[in-house]
């Protein structure tokens, strides 16, 4: 049940720090065990708000009090941009606020996880197999690879915008891309595939969210305790164990314990801030703020990792179409370069003029989303990395995320081929029913379409990897998701991706809570190599 931070109990058995999308699932999950008292504390408010349930009007979440407001520090590989960072700040997290799209990954992605953790618990056949646990899909049968009877109800948009399926045979004829009806069945364990994308959505345009699906059919139970507007302020400790967790509701501060074990789930921005709030991180960042040092991990709050996506190639309705469903109704996956194993670039459809801070005036795109559409290019597989670190030792001091957009030129390179494959596919024979004057950025070449690219390149929303998975020096838990060096501490969210999935990170998100769940009920024992002591530090 949801209560007020008076009701809070001096001991639970497990502590969750965040209620976000896999938080949310880990709770719930644990809670199952009627033996269990658990707690979960989330930093923002409740998600039973008109904006959150209703899926076609989910842009409305972004920037408002359910959205952290992070941003990405000055860069001059985006010409001194700060974009917006989403996150997050309500019950289910992220999946509350997103563009509810269900990408689930590559093959290559989780057999990759599973090679560098030493664990074949994340390789791709296990990760299916809990996929399909998760799930309850509606649409076209693919036995082997998708579930029904889940809790997260996954299907195809209803009645898509006619342009989504023209979209479809356009970019078959243009890229040589296959149309396939599944984009998370065998077209995740090839070269690419375009389609409209599987939405985590019930009929009537309702979200299907962490929280809903999982957390909400919860709360009856009498273990499971659930504290909101809550904010972390650190961990407690007896020697290298966790024992608890400080955090404050309303400036009211509490301490409680934890006498099996705390997990974080706080994202890929609050989960290495409160690493490093508790003592937990790289020696000289915890000196500079003057936090004295518990367990040196150099990772925490490295490998910033996140989708790149370019606001965007821009075309006028020919006549006026108002956006449907979650209004990003098509989408594909593609490589760059003909050598690569896994798809790096997913273009998706935006159903309005989207543009950014800057590109937005240049071209004086209309506000009106009915009289143009967008094909966005997004890039999945990022060689740029960043860092997110610490302004303060407040836990409300804000954070300095470094995002590092294009900071790697074979990112530069990679979307340059993005926008010019957009423009083929929106400037084709195949669309001209849809496609009127081209509005941005036109047939820009060499510097000028680098500017442009510098000028509207942002962020996908999926910020992940800021404490990876791993064996090595700048891994921060194990594969089975125990912070390294410490006892009764580990980690459940995107931040543990050892390297960002191919495709929105929802599902994928989910997928680990459910892992971490299962791990946390059967007390799992380390992979082979994965304890402090054996890893090559």
């Amino acid at each position: 049940m949801i209560i007020s931070a008076d009701a809070v109990a001096a001991s639970y058995d497990y502590i969750v720090c965040g209620a976000g999308t896999a938080g949310c699932v880990v709770a719930a999950r644990l809670s199952e065990d009627p033996a269990l008292r658990v707690l979960l504390l989330e930093a923002g408010g409740h998600e039973q708000v008109a904006e959150v349930r209703d899926a076609r009007v989910w842009m409305r979440n972004i920037g408002s009090e359910r959205d952290w407001q992070f941003r990405a520090q000055p860069s001059s590989a985006l010409n001194g941009r700060q974009p917006p960072l989403p996150m997050g700040r309500v019950l289910g997290g992220g999946s509350s606020i997103n563009g509810l799209i269900w990408a689930r990954g590559h093959k290559n992605d989780f057999d990759s996880w599973a090679e560098q953790t030493g664990d074949a618990g994340w390789s791709y056949d296990a990760v299916v197999a809990l996929y399909r646990r998760i799930e309850h899909w509606t649409g076209p049968a693919h036995p082997r690879l998708r579930g029904t009877g889940g809790p997260v109800h996954v299907g195809l948009p209803e009645d898509p915008v006619p342009l989504a399926v023209a979209l479809k045979a356009a970019t078959e004829a243009v890229a040589g891309v296959p149309a396939v009806d599944d984009l998370n069945a065998e077209a995740m364990e090839g070269s690419g595939a375009c389609g409209i994308p599987n939405v985590a959505v019930m009929p009537g345009a309702v979200r299907v969210s962490s929280a809903s699906a999982y957390l909400r059919p919860a709360l009856a139970r009498v273990n499971l305790d659930v504290v909101t507007d809550a904010l972390v302020h650190r961990l407690t400790f007896a020697g290298t164990r966790a024992t608890g967790v400080v955090f404050s509701v309303a400036g009211k501060r509490l301490t409680v314990a934890a006498s099996s074990e705390v997990v974080l789930s706080a994202g890929a921005l609050n989960t290495p801030r409160i690493l490093m709030l508790s003592g937990i991180g790289p020696q000289a960042e915890l000196a500079r703020h003057g936090i004295a040092q518990r367990i040196a991990l150099p990772g925490v709050g490295q490998n910033f990792q996140d989708h790149i996506l370019v606001a965007g190639c821009v075309w006028e309705y020919r006549r006026p179409e108002p956006p449907r469903n979650n209004s990003a109704e098509f989408t594909f996956f593609c490589r760059s370069d003909s050598g690569l194993e896994t798809p790096d670039l997913q273009p998706v459809l935006e159903e309005c003029a989207f543009g950014s801070e800057v590109t937005r005036g240049q071209y004086a795109l209309p506000d009106d989303p009915a009289r143009a559409w967008t094909l966005a290019p997004g890039l999945v597989r990022p060689h740029s990395r960043g860092h997110v670190s610490l302004t303060g030792s407040a836990p409300d001091a804000p954070l300095a995320i470094h995002a590092n957009f294009l900071s790697d030129d074979r990112d530069v390179r990679a979307l340059l081929h993005a926008v010019e494959l957009c423009r083929d596919i929106g400037n084709s024979q195949a669309l001209r029913e849809f496609a009127g004057r081209e509005l941005m950025p036109g047939p820009l070449k060499g510097a000028a379409l680098e500017q442009f690219l510098r000028n509207a390149a942002g962020t996908y929303f999926h910020q992940t990897c800021t404490a990876r998975m791993g064996r090595d020096e700048m891994s921060v838990v194990d594969g089975a998701l125990r912070v390294h060096g410490v006892q009764g501490l580990r980690i459940a969210d995107g931040s543990v991706m050892p390297s960002i999935t191919t495709g929105n990170t929802m599902a994928p998100c989910v997928m680990i809570g459910e892992r971490a769940a299962d791990l946390l009920r059967a007390g799992a024992a380390a992979p082979v190599g994965t304890t402090q002591e054996e890893r090559a530090w």
